[in-house]
């Protein structure tokens, strides 16, 4: 099982978030979760005001499982990481750090599948999770904390 950071997003410059060439090649040889910054567009434009978000991909393709802190950051207001890229068959599971209040994960407009963890829950034992079977673009929140920018992306490559 592979974790993500669970205070705040891994420095690093980020660069503009920006993607020209719309490829996906990852950096080739990069430990799992190593931020790159081919964000695909889709993701970047969700993630614009997110918060937490580096304007970069964590790669954690080849990895069976990836692990989501849900009340990340300085007030337990984000995603972590905020955006992910798995291979098809990948399971997320969001873990709760029982910071920031009670949270949820929901798939917004614009997902590329349908997911909910269903009511919002304040406490750091829950988990919830989702295997993502074929490639797309996952967007998603936290119902009660949306406008505060709890928002998260998964690009799922075939």
């Amino acid at each position: 099982m592979t974790l993500g950071t669970l205070a705040g997003c891994a420095g690093g410059d980020g660069g503009d978030g920006s993607s020209d060439d719309g490829g996906s090649d990852g950096d080739g040889g990069s430990e799992p979760g190593q931020p790159a910054d081919d964000v695909p567009d889709e993701i970047d434009e969700y993630l614009a005001d997110a918060s937490g978000y580096d304007g970069t991909i964590a790669d954690y393709t080849g990895e069976d499982e990836v692990t989501v802190a849900v009340g990340a950051g300085d007030v337990g207001f984000a995603f972590d990481p905020a955006a992910i890229r798995i291979d098809a068959g990948t399971t997320v599971v969001w873990e709760w750090t029982g910071e920031g209040g009670a949270h949820n994960v929901e798939s917004a407009e614009g997902s590329a599948s349908e997911f909910s963890s269903g009511d919002p829950v304040d406490s750091d034992s829950e988990t919830f999770e989702q295997t993502f079977d074929a490639a797309g673009i996952e967007l998603y929140l936290c119902s009660p904390h949306e406008a505060n920018g709890m928002l998260g992306g998964i690009e799922v490559l075939e």
